[in-house]
């Protein structure tokens, strides 16, 4: 008879791997979907939806992010200060052009649990506009396509 093992949270707060994901060049989505999953956990056998299993993310050449199709350029992007009248729009392009950490860091958030879970798993999430970023005493693993190699 075979046991489901359920993980914990106090088991997972050692086997924290840190990743680094390249940006430039790459579609929009196609980056948040792999961060997203490396984030939740669900690359690995123990994960458990329940329980923060995920690892972090370190995303490097932000403002070298891509849209694709016609229309995603043009789309509208809302966000609201919780005042009347206050619902504010931009198109998703512009957010880029200006904030391309702030945007990228939206499209990956509408990918995790919108609860308690969700902000936990959110503040793993690093992301920068350039090549540089201050956490190599982490030793991270580069991430390329569902392959990690050991690096910088």
């Amino acid at each position: 008879m075979k046991i489901t093992v359920s993980a914990r949270p106090e088991d997972m707060e050692m086997s924290r791997t840190w990743y680094v994901m390249d940006a430039a060049n790459k579609p929009l989505g196609r980056l948040a979907v792999d961060a997203a999953k490396i984030l939740r956990g669900k690359h690995k056998a123990i994960f458990t939806p329940h329980v923060d299993t995920g690892d972090f993310v370190i995303i490097i050449n932000a403002e070298q992010v891509v849209l694709t199709g016609n229309s995603k350029g043009k789309e509208e992007v809302y966000h609201h200060s919780g005042w009347p009248g206050a619902l504010k729009s931009v198109q998703r392009l512009k957010e880029l052009d200006k904030t391309p950490e702030t945007a990228i860091r939206r499209v990956i958030r509408g990918m995790v649990p919108h609860n308690k879970l969700g902000d936990q798993i959110i503040t793993k999430l690093k992301v920068y506009r350039g090549p540089l970023h201050p956490h190599s005493a982490q030793m991270p693993v580069i991430y390329t396509e569902g392959v990690q190699k050991r690096g910088e």
